[in-house]
Parts: structure tokens; sequence; C-alpha cells
């Protein structure tokens, strides 16, 4: 009999999606993550890791699923039990290496104690992004040829764990996604001087870096990416078909329409 399912819980919408779609699901947080689903999970701190591994063991957890946008809480070692002192050497080297790196980490350490690690996208059908045009006019050939170059450029900086999405127009690459995050990037495009972008538009591209588990950080855009698409003046976005989220999907797609941009899914070779 396959044992019950665990919701780590971070921000945003999709933790609450997941609670609904399976209701017989434990919520656990982590202290000092916000989570929408606080009120109803029992919350552990990082530091003791051990207690965490134990309560999901005590109440017949087998599978667990990550969801949401998690924020590294501050880590303090004189608080660390016997387990996070086991990892913390481990941790502590993967760190350095990047999100991907640490975020693969952190998946081992569950998967250590006998946890099947499940991606949302598992557990929630529909919930990527299908292929073809899903909203707005269809692309241009110049803005298809943009979104093949911003497709070449994300593969080519996959090694280096930097970020999974970048604007380009005229061929010229505006920005590249990094820590910062997605509106970074699009409000300075919006801020870039006109000139840059060689007479066109313009395409975000998101997609995961290669190789990357997408049990966890999987890419996501919704609503509020669109809109900010649209206010760096942006033909559309361009996302990889069944390896980005696409959050509040109907109003993602309504707001789209709205605007006058496009949301394409297609493969990225």
């Amino acid at each position: 009999m396959t044992g019950r399912l665990a919701i780590l819980a971070c921000g945003g919408a999709l933790p609450v999606m997941l609670a609904r779609a399976h209701p017989d699901a434990l919520h656990f947080t982590l202290r000092g993550v916000p989570s929408e689903l606080a009120a109803t999970a029992q919350d552990f701190p990082l530091e003791r890791i051990g207690a965490l591994f134990a309560a999901m063991k005590e109440a017949g957890v087998s599978r667990m699923v990550f969801a949401g946008t998690l924020v590294r809480p501050a880590l303090n070692p004189a608080e660390f039990d016997a387990e996070m002192m086991r990892l913390a050497p481990g941790l502590m080297a993967a760190i350095p290496q990047g999100d991907d790196a640490l975020l693969r980490f952190v998946i081992s350490m569950f998967e250590e104690q006998g946890f099947e690690v499940l991606g949302a996208h598992e557990l929630l059908p529909g919930l990527t992004a299908e292929a073809g045009l899903a909203a707005g006019p269809a692309p241009s050939e110049a803005e298809l040829a943009d979104a093949a170059r911003g497709v070449h450029i994300l593969r080519e900086i996959s090694p280096l764990d930097i970020g999974q999405g970048c604007v380009v127009a005229g061929g010229q690459c505006l920005g590249i996604e990094t820590v910062q995050g997605t509106d970074a990037l699009l409000s300075y495009v919006a801020a870039a001087p006109a000139a840059l972008r060689r007479g066109q538009r313009g395409v975000y591209v998101k997609a995961p870096k290669l190789g990357q588990d997408l049990r966890i950080d999987m890419p996501t855009v919704g609503p509020r990416t669109v809109a900010a698409v649209a206010d760096a003046g942006l033909a559309g976005l361009i996302v990889a078909e069944g390896k980005v989220v696409l959050m509040q999907r109907e109003e993602a797609l309504a707001l789209a329409a709205e605007c006058g941009v496009f949301l394409l899914s297609q493969v990225f070779e």
C-alpha cells in the first residue's frame, strides 16, 4: 500500500493547488520560509531536519513534493541537530555551486531517508504549458528567429547555473535572468534604449537548464510574467513544452490576449 503524500510547502499558489488536488496530503513547512499553507502545516526549522524526517516517517509518509518559491532561511549552526550536523558538510559544499547543485543535494537528502520525491507536474495534470500557440497573435518569422537565439543562449549558459530565461530582440540579447529573477530582468529590459532592439519588439524565452531536475524549481510563468512582458514592450513569450509551469492558466491566457502578446510553447532542441 502506497504511503501518504507530504507537501513541503514554500511560497506562492502552487502549494495551495496541490493541497486542493490532494486533500489527504500532509503539509510541512520550513521555519522562516513563508507559505500559504502555514496554518495547516507542521513547521520545522531547517537546523532540526532530523526532526522533520522523523515526523514524516511517523506519519506514514512515503512520497513527497517540494512546492512553491523557496527563500533560503538563515542557518544557525548552534541549533543543528545530529542529522543536520551529518549533512552540513555536503550542504555547505553544494551552496556555492549554484541553485541546481543545491537543490539536487536537497532532493538527495530526502531520498536517502527513503522518501520518493515527486515533481508538482506529476501530481497536477495540465500544470505545464502544452505545445502550440496558447494565446495572442502568431509570432513573426523574426520573432521566431529571436526565440531560437534565446534558446541557444540558455543552452550555452546552462553549465553556469545562472538562470532560466532571457530576452532577445533583433538577434541582440537584452538580458539574462540571474538570481534577481524574472521581474528584475523584464524591468531592466523595459528601461533599455529602444535602439538596442534593432527594429524588433523582442521575445522572452523561458526554459529549464540542461539536465535540470524538474522535480524541484521547475521554471514558472503566469499572469505576472505576461504583464511584465507586455510592460517591457515585448511581442510575447516562448516556453519549453512540458517543462515550464503555467500558473493561473486562464487568467494568464486572457491577459496575454488582452495585451496583444503571444504565449507559445514548443519543444526546445
